[in-house]
């Protein structure tokens, strides 16, 4: 009970839209292990805590809502959540570690769709799939075509604007992304995006910090 009221003490005392870090470390059975702000709670799905609300939970990954919006959490990646002022762009830095072979992926969202990105300096757009296109609603189809190398030769790619591309709590509106018909398992993330950042890598961690 101590506890408990504590951590209600804690919540009430936070600043209205302060941002808290929460990372998934795992599951045990079937409840979801965050450590929020730093403490580990185990928590079960439509469990609210310090804002945090656990929507479901897989092997590799939790769903959780903050403020109303959902948010996946890929285990082992710290994400900041909360102080977003609602409209236009929001968030202004977005820390990324490496993970097999140095290549840094994350979890994120296009026009609200949860996708994954590979981060690509040597691309010049966003680059998808067609399925991850239809996936998504885009309508690639009426976009201009566009030749573009792929690892199988040249092949055709369709231009569109994405409305909003978010990772964690920071948000860019109006990017430029390509879709072409080569299969691939995620999105490569490119200077479309990249290029709206200074980037700076330290080891294995990459800091992009939004610019003004």
């Amino acid at each position: 009970m101590k506890r408990l009221a504590s951590g209600l003490l804690l919540a009430a005392l936070l600043p209205l839209g302060a941002a808290q870090t929460v990372t998934f470390n795992g599951r045990m059975g079937d409840k979801a292990l965050l450590v929020i702000d730093g403490q580990p709670h185990v928590m079960t799905a439509g469990q609210a805590l310090q804002g945090v609300k656990v929507v479901s939970v897989a092997a590799d990954e939790a769903r959780v809502e903050v403020g109303g919006r959902g948010i996946a959490l890929r285990q082992g990646t710290p994400v900041s959540v909360g102080g977003g002022a609602g409209g236009g762009e929001s968030g202004s830095e977005i820390v990324l570690t490496a993970g097999p072979g140095g290549h840094f992926r994350t979890a994120g969202s296009i026009n609200q769709h949860r996708v994954d990105f590979l981060v690509d300096t040597g691309a010049t757009f966003i680059a998808m799939d067609t399925s991850t296109a239809d996936r998504l609603g885009l309508d690639w189809k009426h976009g201009s075509a566009r030749p573009m190398n792929t690892a199988n030769g040249v092949a055709v790619a369709y231009d569109v604007l994405l409305t909003t591309v978010r990772i964690g709590e920071v948000e860019v509106h109006n990017v430029k992304a390509v879709v072409h018909g080569a299969s691939m398992g995620f999105l490569l993330l490119g200077n479309s995006f990249l290029s709206r950042f200074d980037m700076q890598r330290t080891g294995d961690t990459m800091r992009l910090t939004r610019k003004f």
